[in-house]
């Protein structure tokens, strides 16, 4: 799950619902959980449900981007700013592993509290759900895990393209494009895990990343702050 930052707020809405374009200015047109690329059904999403804290319902520093299945599977369940691992607020991506094939998984070595945090996440959202036995079964209309699933195919491809092309700059170039008109940070991040410049790259293309969460070489940091 990509690290966000959201900066200051920009103004004060009457409506939360007109913080919209000021979200999606930014951190981009993608979802801020699963990561998907939506430049039209995203929606503000409330970190702490504004049904439980009604004096948020406006506050800029309780909205995230969130899709429709996200929405729908988190509903008016109850969270807090404690007890979940937030992608504004944690370096998320440190706290989940993305393999080939769709799957998402809690990231092997991190801390038992910091694992049931990132549990309470996973199970909000239904991340993890997938077809295969043995997973949390999607619904039908629930195309995440296939989503993943082909865009890791395609940032395969693209770094095999990449080599064969000499790693020259129109290259780099080809593959940050198919990356943002795509979406999934994380699996592309996954993908060309152990090439510095390409990380690098990636960080800085995806508006709203989170620059405090990695290096210089595209490595996940610990989020200062924050829990992971």
């Amino acid at each position: 799950m990509r690290p966000v930052f959201r900066g200051e707020a920009p103004g004060q809405y009457t409506r939360y619902q007109d913080a919209i374009g000021d979200l999606e200015e930014c951190l981009g047109i993608y979802c801020s959980y699963c990561e998907r690329r939506l430049p039209t059904s995203l929606a503000v999403e409330h970190v702490v449900p504004k049904s439980r804290e009604p004096d948020r319902e406006t506050d800029w520093e309780n909205f995230l981007l969130g899709c429709t299945n996200c929405n729908s599977v988190k509903g008016k369940k109850l969270t807090n700013e404690t007890d979940f691992l937030w992608p504004d607020k944690d370096n998320t991506f440190l706290a989940f592993e993305y393999q080939k094939g769709g799957f998402v998984k809690i990231a092997r070595g991190i801390s038992r509290t910091n694992r049931r945090k990132a549990t309470e996440i996973v199970d909000l959202l239904g991340l993890d759900r997938h077809a295969a036995d043995g997973w949390p079964a999607p619904r039908a209309r629930d195309k995440r895990w296939q989503q993943r699933e082909a865009i890791w195919e395609i940032a395969e491809r693209c770094k095999a393209r990449l080599e064969r092309l000499g790693r020259a700059e129109d290259a780099f170039d080809l593959v940050l494009e198919a990356a943002l008109g795509y979406g999934f940070f994380s699996v592309w991040m996954t993908v060309f895990r152990g090439d510095a410049e390409m990380s690098r790259r990636l960080v800085e293309a995806f508006k709203g990343t989170a620059a405090d969460c990695f290096n210089g070489d595209g490595e996940a940091l610990a989020r200062p702050g924050g829990r992971t």
